[in-house]
């Protein structure tokens, strides 16, 4: 299966390469997404490449509705008719995060470049490699003569912009695709590229666009300044009601939850057994994390809220400033939450205290965001545990690893509502330094081979897995 899976890879990498270089940002970063068309090319571009898979039993559906991202919805029957009323959905999205450059001398986002075992440019790891992995896992199970369930395969078009536009698409498609037992997503982090690593938690997000004004024109700084308020100044004191700026902890009761022990305990087997999660990013000498120990960290990043201030208007470059009053800023904020926080409740919050009582009477307005649920895993069942294990030993050489993770993935709050019973595989390729989001965002190919072995093993355990009641 391995060499099957290594040629059906090779063999989709040129595709792959070109859906990088489409500009195929969220719609969260491109407004006029319908118009510029980029989102459609790359649902398209797969489209195609799916269609030429040769998968027995495999129907492929681009939908497009006007006004709504597109979903590619792909339907593979079962490969025995006892299977036929047992089904996996398998999950990955195609929207990508906008530019964020500079990048490194020869990369650019919309810039494929192979350089040994990476693939750099914009979304091959986050999250385009997913379609490929998913069919390529399951066209080696026929090769293999293997067999499978009734799949579903979901890929969608606006998971960057906290998935504003999936709900409206599950309405329609959570009837075809029934009662899963099990949901595989193809879109997480790994700590370390030595192992199969599953996702156990995802946070939740909110924020928004947070607009001072002070005054209507923009005087002279030696005549302003002293006399108004800055807005800059105003900013420093609102920031300073929902975080502390001294221990960077988040002020919001609703934001704030009990860790679960199992969670904590967790978190100290994956901080005795791997680097400080520190480690893997590549902070200045003399810099601090902002815990005392790995587990800390760890927690941090994946049970605690964290704010952050992602853009900012009204401040010019450095080489364009000139001593002119800040009377105006729009600031936009982003708030990670722990995986069972209530996020319309903290975003609720977050409007109410940033809004009250203004200083200085500003004029102070939040313009709510999009709001990502969190997401805390149910245990596995013994079989899925097994299951993870025997496949990362069979193709990574090591046991499994578990950690919850602090990025946000809606669609999984969204589905435990309507699958209460399924289970959950979460897992995906964002290793060290592969910068999702970020500059110079690469695919580890041998990671990603490898986790599309592991998928095919994980569908064929399910097929004799104990049925559900």
């Amino acid at each position: 299966m391995t060499t099957f899976v290594d040629q059906a890879w090779a063999a989709a990498l040129p595709t792959l390469m070109e859906y990088i270089s489409i500009p195929a940002r969220s719609p969260m970063f491109d407004t006029e997404w319908e118009a510029n068309g980029h989102l459609m090319r790359a649902a398209q571009l797969l489209e195609e490449w799916a269609r030429a898979q040769a998968v027995p039993g495999m129907t492929v559906e681009l939908i497009a509705p006007v006004g709504l991202t597109p979903v590619l919805f792909i339907e593979i029957a079962a490969t025995r008719p006892d299977l036929a009323d047992r089904t996996v959905l398998l999950y990955g999205h195609m929207d990508k995060q906008p530019e964020m450059e500079p990048w490194s001398a020869g990369l650019g986002p919309w810039k494929p470049v192979l350089a040994g075992d990476r693939l750099y440019g914009r979304g091959g790891a986050d999250d385009g490699y997913s379609v490929f992995a998913a069919l390529i896992a399951i066209a080696s199970i026929h090769e293999s003569g293997g067999h499978h369930s009734r799949l579903v395969l979901l890929i969608e078009a606006s998971e960057e912009s906290s998935s504003v536009h999936l709900s409206t698409h599950l309405e329609h498609l959570l009837p075809r695709i029934g009662n899963a037992e099990l949901v595989v997503t193809l879109d997480s982090f790994c700590e370390s590229y030595d192992r199969l690593w599953t996702t156990t938690s995802t946070r939740g997000v909110c924020g928004g666009v947070l607009d001072i004004e002070v005054c209507a024109d923009d005087p002279h700084s030696g005549r302003a300044s002293g006399v108004l308020p800055s807005s800059f100044r105003i900013l420093r004191q609102l920031l300073d009601r929902i975080e502390d700026v001294h221990t960077g902890e988040v002020l919001l009761p609703s934001a704030n939850v009990v860790i679960p022990q199992h969670r904590i305990d967790e978190a100290a087997v994956a901080a005795d057994a791997f680097p400080p999660l520190s480690t893997t990013f590549r902070p200045l000498p003399g810099v601090q994390p902002m815990a005392p120990d790995a587990k800390g960290e760890l927690l941090n990043e994946s049970w605690r809220p964290a704010l952050e201030v992602i853009g900012i208007d009204g401040i010019p470059r450095v080489a364009d400033a000139g001593n002119v009053f800040r009377s105006r800023l729009s600031v936009k904020l982003s708030l990670r939450l722990p995986p069972t926080a209530d996020v319309d409740a903290v975003g609720d919050e977050l409007q109410a205290v940033l809004e009250a009582d203004p200083p200085f009477g500003a004029s102070v307005r939040m313009t709510s965001g999009a709001r990502g649920p969190g997401w805390e895993a149910p245990e596995f069942a013994p079989w899925l545990s097994a299951a993870t294990d025997a496949a990362s030993r069979r193709h990574f050489g090591t046991p499994v690893a578990s950690c919850g993770v602090g990025g946000t993935i809606p669609f999984m709050g969204m589905l435990g509502a309507p699958l209460p019973d399924a289970q959950f595989l979460l897992v995906g390729v964002l290793g060290p330094e592969s910068n999702a989001h970020g500059p110079d965002e690469f695919l580890h190919l041998p990671t990603v081979r490898r986790v599309t072995a592991v998928v095919a093993d994980i569908l064929q355990a399910q097929t004799e897995s104990p049925r559900r009641a």
